[in-house]
């Protein structure tokens, strides 16, 4: 969907999850508003670095996580042309993404993505070592 056929009043992410909800299960739909919706309004009231919210476990079924996702890059970027990439390295297994349709599509860029994944993991590593020898908490 381009810019133009996005109507004067709609932001994108009314207008994608008007798609959505055309789209998909009822139940489904109401699962993921559940999720997004608190997302959503601190995101409106400009405090998203006090959200604390996490799409991985849980009780939802993968797409609807992956749909969440979208939904909220949507809201942050305005952008209609999101993906979730799935990005495997030897340290991490598999890490899914979202990136705009651009970099999903370019290797060399996915590439770059694999490589900060790996050398994000390995900074962890490192904290959880210190924080263990310190006898702090591991958990983060």
């Amino acid at each position: 969907m381009s810019e133009p056929e996005i109507p004067p009043e709609g932001r994108p992410v009314d207008v994608y999850l008007d798609l959505l909800r055309i789209r998909m299960d009822t139940e489904d739909y109401d699962r993921l508003l559940g999720v997004v919706e608190p997302v959503l309004r601190a995101i409106d009231e400009e405090r998203p670095a006090a959200l604390d919210f996490a799409l991985d476990g849980g009780e939802l079924p993968q797409e609807i996580r992956d749909e969440a996702a979208l939904v909220i890059a949507t809201a942050v970027t305005g952008r209609l042309d999101n993906e979730v990439v799935e990005i495997h390295t030897e340290e991490t297994g598999p890490v899914r993404v979202v990136t705009d349709a651009a970099t999903a599509a370019d290797p060399a860029r996915l590439g770059e993505l694999a490589e900060h994944i790996r050398e994000r993991h390995r900074q962890n590593e490192e904290l959880r070592g210190i924080a263990e020898a310190s006898g702090l908490p591991t958990d983060f």
